[in-house]
């Protein structure tokens, strides 16, 4: 993957990364994706593996496995690569890519990006994509439980 985007970079091509866990695709992924692809010419996301998942969610986390997760983003026409982190973070991804760009979903302010010092230190921008945040994967998860028990309480 660093080969890759050296090489996209050297052509020219403005590179943009995205990170997440992405369990359940909701809507606000897809505006958060799009409009993150509609700011440079190559989006590579740096998917959670589920080991760094179940340390940031908890047990019962993910839903989907890592491989059900690629498969699913993978036929999304605006990603072009994929790569599978371990840690909590994406920062030794941001330091081995170096992606001009640096996008994160409207959970966060510019301000409150957890790598925005990694993202300066090598001289790449913070944008903050996708509009108002209207869904979360654990929002779902809570209206799916609370349906599921209404109708068994039925």
């Amino acid at each position: 993957m660093k080969k890759i985007i050296r090489e996209k970079k050297r052509k020219g091509k403005c590179v943009v990364l995205v990170n997440g866990c992405f369990d359940l695709i909701h809507v606000g992924h897809i505006r958060y994706l799009k409009e993150a692809r509609r700011k440079g010419d190559i989006l590579v996301l740096a998917l959670n593996s589920d080991t760094s998942i179940r340390k940031l969610k908890g047990e019962g986390r993910p839903i989907l496995n890592e491989k059900e997760r690629v498969e699913i983003l993978s036929s999304f026409s605006f990603i072009d690569y994929i790569t599978v982190f371990e840690e909590k973070n994406v920062k030794k991804i941001l330091l081995a890519l170096r992606p001009d760009i640096h996008a994160k979903g409207s959970d966060y302010t510019e301000e409150t990006v957890p790598e925005k010092e990694t993202v300066k230190s090598y001289g790449g921008e913070i944008a903050i994509t996708g509009g108002p945040k209207v869904k979360s994967t654990s929002q779902l998860i809570k209206q799916i439980g609370t349906k599921i028990k209404s109708k068994n309480n039925l």
